[in-house]
């Protein structure tokens, strides 16, 4: 690998980090934040949705986009966005001014994980591709997953806004990486569809609003009407693309069994990392007591154990069948989360720490080998598309965990997180299976060559 592309992947990896870990830190700071901002508890719930809104809503129109200007482009503007929203987050004084500083840091955010596997693709052959993707599949779950750590440990020696300060400097080291060595990617021939990109906006915004709300226990009519708008715009942006030779919600690709099944794996694995990494910190600090810096070192062991995992995880899929790796990680996580559910009224620190670092097994081999199903299922021209799919489904999972973790304190209030647990062992579970039933898939991709080709 050439040097220049050595710093590319620096930039790519600095980048990937910095919008993953805040998609967490913020969660474990929320409190913090809403006493210093004298904001209400409901209220200050749009500190986490202002990002994630943001993020799910914009992901496959910026990774259609990137088909089309590039994907350097792409991705150089969302570090220089992220930055910016960055330091805007920390300046904020009150709570709608930090609310609309995280909707343009989620866009930034947005623009970084539309693209990111795309850009892998072009960087590494097809045989190292597995290599290639089980790094960023590490960076990916150790940022998710250290982040409460993270936060714990800035705001026991700081205030919450340098849990946004400290992105800055990091994100201009990633610039200036990025700028001289990110590649020059192909780009299509076809024209950006306005319309579809804000029906696109709208169909997954009112999903995430109605998951939100449905957690939240809100009047049964705000959850049905949002399920409503999120049905209808979604429906009209599929009958729009009919027939586009590259679609922005790429639904053709959904006719490859590969593909498709390795998308249900990925929301549902995620769905499962969700459950876990909202509910365990009220456990150990609600139920066991413990304080913010204990908690952190508490979710550590998985996030060590997933930096081990899945780069053996990435080399092997470049060997293996990815379904096979995949069901039986999942099948670990599964068994590691049923563990953490039944774990005894006065656990050791070394009963907490087993049980996390089987869970780190398990997700951190199943990972690379589902993110290298994913894009090589995919025809090389469509891996905007591809790569966009990619970060929806790791969102639209996380989200739905974080949801129903809320509503599984609602329905058993405290016993919530073991609720929540059980939940994301059934979710890794039923991943597993789907991971599974890719061995018995046809891995060929004539059901999009035909439209692709007519580009």
């Amino acid at each position: 690998m050439s040097a220049s592309n050595r710093r590319a992947m620096a930039a790519i990896m600095l980048a990937v980090a910095l919008a993953t870990l805040d998609t967490a830190i913020a969660n474990t700071a929320l409190p913090a934040i809403a006493a210093d901002l004298h904001a209400a508890p409901a209220a200050s719930v749009w500190i986490i949705n202002a990002y994630q809104l943001a993020m799910v809503a914009t992901l496959l129109p910026l990774a259609a986009l990137g088909d089309i200007v590039g994907h350097r482009r792409i991705y150089i503007a969302g570090i220089a966005v992220f930055t910016v929203a960055s330091l805007a987050c920390s300046l904020s004084g009150t709570l709608p001014l930090l609310a609309a500083a995280r909707v343009l840091q989620g866009l930034g955010a947005s623009a970084i994980m539309s693209v990111n596997a795309a850009l892998i693709r072009y960087l590494y052959p097809q045989h190292r591709l597995g290599r290639a993707l089980g790094l960023n599949a590490l960076v990916v779950g150790v940022s998710f997953a250290v982040g409460p750590t993270v936060a714990s440990l800035i705001l026991s020696l700081a205030t919450w806004p340098w849990l946004f300060a400290v992105n800055v400097p990091l994100g201009i080291v990633a610039l200036a990486f990025a700028l001289p060595a990110l590649p020059h990617t192909t780009r299509g021939g076809h024209n950006f569809d306005r319309v579809a990109a804000l029906l696109n906006v709208i169909t997954f915004a009112a999903l995430i609003f109605a998951l939100g709300e449905a957690a939240q226990r809100e009047p049964t009519q705000y959850v049905l009407g949002a399920a409503a708008v999120a049905v209808v715009f979604g429906l009209l942006l599929m009958r729009r693309e009919a027939g586009h030779p590259s679609p922005m919600l790429p639904v053709d690709l959904f006719k490859l069994p590969v593909f498709a099944l390795s998308a249900v794996t990925a929301v549902c694995s995620f769905a499962a990392q969700g459950l876990a990494f909202v509910s365990l910190p009220f456990y150990f600090e609600d139920v066991l007591h413990r304080s913010q810096v204990e908690t952190g070192f508490l979710m550590t062991p998985w996030p060590v154990v997933v930096a081990l995992a899945a780069p053996l995880a990435g080399r092997l899929s470049d060997r293996y069948p990815p379904g096979l790796l995949g069901a039986v990680g999942l099948a670990v996580l599964s068994a590691g989360m049923a563990s953490l559910a039944l774990l005894p009224a006065h656990p050791h620190v070394l009963d907490i720490g087993i049980r996390m670092a089987v869970c780190g097994a398990g997700f951190g081999f199943f990972q690379s080998p589902n993110l290298k199903a994913l894009m090589a299922s995919a025809p090389p021209e469509r891996s905007g598309g591809a790569s966009g799919i990619i970060a929806t489904a790791r969102l639209i999972g996380q989200t739905t965990g974080a949801a129903l973790v809320a509503l599984s304190f609602g329905l058993a209030g405290r016993h919530g997180p073991t609720l929540a647990l059980t939940a994301g062992a059934v979710f890794a579970g039923a991943a597993s299976i789907a991971s599974g039933l890719r061995l018995f898939a046809p891995s060929h991709r004539a059901a999009v060559s035909a439209p692709t080709s007519a580009k």
